[in-house]
């Protein structure tokens, strides 16, 4: 810990050529955090040798770093490095010829390289690099942070973190401690903040550049080991450092720093071997990042006081994290954790189990075909709790299931045979939410006896569902109202999600489509109440014809050529298609509340492979040298094919449902809407997956297709169509509003606006 296994000056001051080196500063910090913040000056092998003692037993810990670097050399640093040669032999890099820098490496500095790509590996380091709008660098930064997920330690000073400074030249670095009092951490704070305003792309001093070739580089080039090897490679250098170190106070920092290596590496190898590399980060559960956004914090104090709530909050801003935050308040309050989780689809399953480590909670039992242990496992909390000898500590444990899963007779009776205090104790859930409220799951809610309860969902309302909706309010004890809200407009405007420009194209059926479209209208009629505005009942008859209409405008034949127009303009405009997303019209079925309750591996429409090659052989047609993958259910390779698109290997992913909940795509920043959707689940979610943020990404772009029939409908017809046609409008509605640019949808609609009297405002 920071705190209390780092020995610190009085001072807090590190000077170098006195026996509190600032080289020691980051040796034993690193040592002891579980998260770096760093600005680098510049890429050179001097600075990265001064990170290199240590750095694997950071990664042990469970490491999490965000690095800040300048892209080239200023003219300051290269006369600096001119004047230096004769000194000390110090290679610096211009990141803009990045594939050079291997050969000009040391092992130490392969050390570094390779325990960065474990961290890009294992999605535990954020890369941002910027150069200065105005001036030649930012080559002498001095600050950062350390934290052990409970103190922090900031750093400032003159030090300009190159090797020739912390070990030659007198230099310097202040260290600031939260625990030494309010002005400490009020400089903290203001370091913290500094630092986060650039990295969070609100600097107005520097551009932003893209990572990508950086990251895929040291992913490429070096090894992916594990953390047992890097911790023996980081032995053996630290052993040959410490025999030709000629200075006595870098020979202690570097004793101090091996021993710390030597403990860890002799714990692997008394018997622990095969320990997996998820073991291997501290046993304590903690937050992931440095701490929990604002917002976040305000989620758990509007729940604490009932430990029952519904969080309503915009896709992509970290329902995930808000909800795991409460049980980690748990956990620090009580010392243990016990949950249960509710997740539509076995692909949540596993997200949310990685979701789990990273809180480094353990023992985690997955209830889904792939664990066909996992009654064993909940028989053995059954027996452990029977056990006088066992403490409550030794009954930590986080249950995963799908709602199809849950909702099965044996299973929801194998589940809740947990003991009543266990139950008492337990905190339930609920991704998604809304799908509390299916029949199959509704019946079972009163024999639910969890008394914690959390349901997250952008968009707890279930279409055309009331009773549903009331079942869910009051699951989780909710009345006229959220336990807390958090709106995409909210995290648009601070920051949490990304901007985005909005382009409805409309798209008219063609003279077939139309009279077929007119054909099952007439015989819609007869269901129709014009009074109400609505159809009358439902019958097997009634939905047969509107999934048979809805197809039509899914699938109507001139949205082809428009999807050509858009996807030729893009690539003219931007000279490559690189992180776009397709959504291909589906059309098989009604958009559903309900069909994650029956079903954990929900696969797209039968003709899927038909639409799909279609669009695919589309934007093949108009850029022959796109690679372009389909992103379908039962995709081999998913987690393969979603980082070669992160890093731009694929450039285009074309999809019907499978990139609708728990995928991750924060690099997307085109996308083109060619599904039809009415039901505002559906179409918030894919929004939300457009704008999550990216360091390389200020801007989304979206196109939609919006389907209309032609003006030449029977009177009879146009209040109905008029009512069908405000469903398509409510989602240009709702994208126009949060848009940047608002005026563009008015004026492409304001023909179809005026001619059924509606509005998009």
């Amino acid at each position: 810990m920071l705190k209390t296994d780092v020995i610190w000056p009085d001072s807090r001051r590190f000077m170098s050529r006195t026996e509190w080196e600032p080289l020691g500063f980051f040796s034993e910090a690193l040592c002891n955090a579980t998260t770096f913040d760093i600005k680098l000056g510049f890429f050179s092998s001097s600075a990265i040798n001064v990170l290199a003692d240590g750095f694997a037993a950071f990664l042990y810990n469970g490491g999490r770093m965000r690095l800040i670097i300048n892209d080239v050399l200023s003219e300051e640093d290269r006369n600096a490095i001119v004047v230096g040669e004769s000194e000390v032999n110090t290679p610096y890099f211009d990141l803009n010829a990045i594939d050079c820098i291997s050969y000009t490496l040391s092992k130490r500095d392969k050390h570094f390289f390779e325990c960065l790509s474990w961290l890009i590996k294992n999605e535990r380091i954020e890369i941002k690099i910027i150069t200065p709008k105005v001036g030649n660098g930012i080559a002498h930064s001095k600050c950062g942070m350390f934290s052990d997920g409970i103190s922090k330690v900031a750093f400032d000073g003159s030090c300009n973190f190159s090797r020739m400074a912390l070990v030659e030249n007198i230099e310097s670095i202040n260290a600031f401690c939260d625990w030494d009092g309010e002005r400490d951490k009020n400089r903290i704070n203001d370091i913290v903040n500094d630092f986060n305003r650039t990295f969070s792309g609100e600097d107005d001093t520097v551009k932003y550049l893209k990572a990508d070739q950086i990251i895929t580089h040291i992913t490429k080039t070096y090894k992916h080991k594990d953390i047992k090897e890097l911790l023996e490679d980081e032995q053996r250098i630290l052993y040959s450092r410490t025999e030709n170190s000629t200075s006595d106070s870098i020979r202690r920092i570097l004793e101090r720093a091996k021993a710390k290596v030597t403990v860890i590496v002799d714990t692997l190898n008394k018997g622990k071997e095969n320990i997996k590399e998820e073991r291997s980060v501290p046993l304590s559960p903690q937050f992931p990042f440095p701490e929990p956004r604002p917002y976040q914090k305000e989620a758990f104090n509007n729940w604490k006081a009932s430990q029952k709530g519904l969080f309503a909050m915009a896709t992509g801003t970290g329902k995930t994290l808000t909800s795991l935050n409460c049980l980690l308040q748990i956990y620090n309050k009580f010392k243990f954790y016990q949950a249960l989780i509710l997740v539509p689809t076995i692909t949540l399953v596993e997200q949310w189990e990685d979701e789990c480590k990273r809180f480094n909670f353990s023992h985690i039992i997955k209830v889904s075909s792939k664990n066909q242990g996992w009654r064993s496992e909940i028989d053995d909390i059954k027996l452990k709790e029977s056990l006088a000898e066992s403490d409550e500590s030794s009954l930590s444990f986080i249950i995963i299931t799908t709602y199809a899963s849950f909702s099965r007779e044996s299973t929801f009776k194998q589940l809740m045979s947990l003991s009543k205090k266990i139950q008492r104790q337990m905190l339930l859930i609920a991704d998604e939410a809304h799908n509390i409220g299916a029949p199959n799951i509704m019946s079972k809610l009163d024999r639910v006896k969890i008394l914690r309860r959390i349901g997250l969902s952008a968009t707890p309302e279930r279409q055309f569902d009331d009773k549903g909706n009331k079942a869910v309010m009051q699951f989780f004890g909710c009345d006229a109202q959220y336990t807390f809200e958090y709106s995409m407009k909210e995290a648009i405007d601070n920051g949490f999600l990304c901007r985005y420009r909005y382009f409805p194209h409309v798209v008219r059926l063609n003279e077939d489509e139309m009279a077929e479209y007119k054909k099952i209208s007439l015989q819609l009629a007869k269901f129709y109440n014009i009074d109400e505005g609505s159809f009358s009942g439902v019958d097997d008859i009634l939905m047969r014809l509107l999934l048979k209409r809805k197809r039509i405008i899914h699938k109507a034949q001139n949205k082809e050529e428009v999807f050509r127009q858009i996807v030729r303009q893009r690539f003219e405009e931007r000279g490559s298609l690189k992180y776009t997303l397709v959504y291909v019209p589906e059309g098989m079925q009604l958009d559903s509340s309900t069909q994650y309750a029956t079903t954990d591996n929900p696969t797209d429409d039968m003709d899927v492979d038909k639409l799909i090659d279609k669009y695919t052989q589309i934007v093949q047609e108009v850029s022959p040298t796109t690679t372009v993958k389909k992103f379908i259910s039962g995709i081999q390779n998913r987690d393969e094919v979603l980082s070669k698109f992160s890093t731009g290997d694929i450039e285009v992913l074309t999809s019907m449902k499978c990139l609708d909940e728990g995928v991750d795509v924060p690099r997307s920043e085109l996308a083109i809407f060619c599904a039809s959707t009415g039901n505002p689940r559906q179409f918030i979610q894919r929004r939300g997956r457009i704008l999550r943020k990216h360091p390389d990404k200020h801007i989304a772009i979206i196109h939609d297709l919006v389907v209309a029939p032609e003006f030449d409908s029977t009177e009879e017809n146009y209040n109905m169509e008029r009512n069908l046609l405000k469903g398509e409008l409510q989602r240009v509605k709702d994208f126009a509003r949060l848009s940047e640019n608002p005026a563009f949808a008015y004026t492409e609609l304001e023909e179809i606006t005026n001619y059924y009297n509606l509005s998009i405002f």
